[in-house]
């Protein structure tokens, strides 16, 4: 059968090949529909990160995944539609005997695509039933969005629960970043009633910005406004989450908060080197203010839940924008435009 796969720390050398198809009975059989294309992806074909299954030299690559069940079995019947989560739990914290893994403390757990673990993207799967999450069949082919909105979903449930610490009534949201990650968390916090701004490079009128206002979001472009001035003119946000991957904008978001905010950080920046940092907003308004910033990964399997349900809750409210969020979708011997696509998402179409 056919495959992405990649040799982690080779940069270059992911290709489509042919590889045995999965044998067994340890899970369901499930073939694969689409896999989405991420910054994770881009990172280990750029040698940057990864790691392939013990005792072998490659990996499959895919861990935004949605696929069709073959055969009935273990409360699933043929032809329900399905994604995965992704990592996997080291067996031997107490957050992974919980069941959950997003927040195992050793860090030897293991992800699908990712992390010593083969990944989604091939023609067929098999997959424990524990780890699949149904999909509704209204969803289709879009469910491929799950797997980034879980992350989403996490984020936001941390952040109100970390500012529910105390009286807080959040009203006002800036997303920095608008690629899958930051469209999402605009949606999702639009669903939930708060006034959102979306900030990011892209031009005002370019289709990014199109898909932010069309949530009610008030779309920003960076390159006119300074974030800063923006900040000012509001009067700073409750909720802060920088998705754009910018650790320069990551040190500057708990500035934009205003007294009681959270920060959340969602992008990745691996690029080593000195930064500088605004002495007042950390060692004074982080304190007085009653501030906080911190980072946030992967999802608990509540957080795909929730993700396949407010996905159907915006397919209602916001149809032609879910689906406009992808894209490209492109065979898988042409993942290499699925790569350069600097859109909202772009994924490989398998069957």
């Amino acid at each position: 059968m056919q495959a992405l796969i990649t040799t982690p720390g080779t940069p270059g050398s992911t290709r489509t090949a042919t590889i045995a198809e999965p044998g067994g009975d340890a899970g369901l059989r499930v073939r694969t529909l689409e896999i989405g294309v991420c910054g994770t992806d881009r990172e280990i074909t750029a040698g940057e990160f990864g790691e392939a299954p013990p005792g072998e030299r490659d990996l499959v690559l895919g861990h935004e995944f949605v696929g069709r069940v073959e055969r009935d079995g273990h409360g699933f019947a043929r032809g329900d539609l399905v994604t995965a989560t992704v990592r996997r739990s080291c067996g031997r914290c107490a957050a992974c005997h919980s069941g959950s893994p997003d927040a195992c403390s050793t860090g030897a757990y293991r992800e699908r695509g990712i992390t010593a673990l083969h990944g989604f993207a091939s023609d067929v799967v098999v997959e424990g039933p524990e780890h699949l999450v149904p999909i509704p069949p209204s969803l289709g082919r879009i469910a491929v969005l799950a797997e980034p909105s879980s992350v989403c979903e996490r984020a936001i449930r941390h952040a109100l629960a970390i500012g529910e610490r105390q009286v807080w009534q959040p009203q006002r949201a800036l997303v920095i970043g608008a690629g899958a990650i930051g469209m999402l968390t605009t949606y999702l916090m639009r669903l939930r009633g708060l006034e959102v701004w979306t900030a990011a490079r892209s031009p005002r009128h370019s289709e990014k910005a199109r898909l932010a206002s069309a949530s009610g979001a008030r779309y920003v472009a960076t390159g006119g406004e300074p974030l800063e001035r923006l900040r000012d003119d509001v009067g700073g946000f409750d909720l802060v989450v920088e998705a754009a991957g910018s650790a320069e904008v990551m040190l500057a978001a708990p500035a934009l908060l205003r007294r009681n905010g959270v920060a959340c950080l969602l992008g990745l920046d691996a690029h080593r080197r000195p930064l500088g940092v605004d002495s007042g907003a950390f060692a004074v308004d982080m304190v007085i203010e009653n501030r906080v910033l911190f980072g946030s990964v992967n999802a608990h399997r509540r957080d795909w839940e929730a993700a396949v349900a407010d996905l159907r809750a915006m397919r209602e409210r916001w149809p032609d924008a879910l689906d406009a969020m992808v894209g490209a979708r492109v065979a898988p011997d042409a993942f290499a435009d699925a790569f350069a696509y600097r859109g909202v998402k772009a994924t490989l179409r398998f069957a």
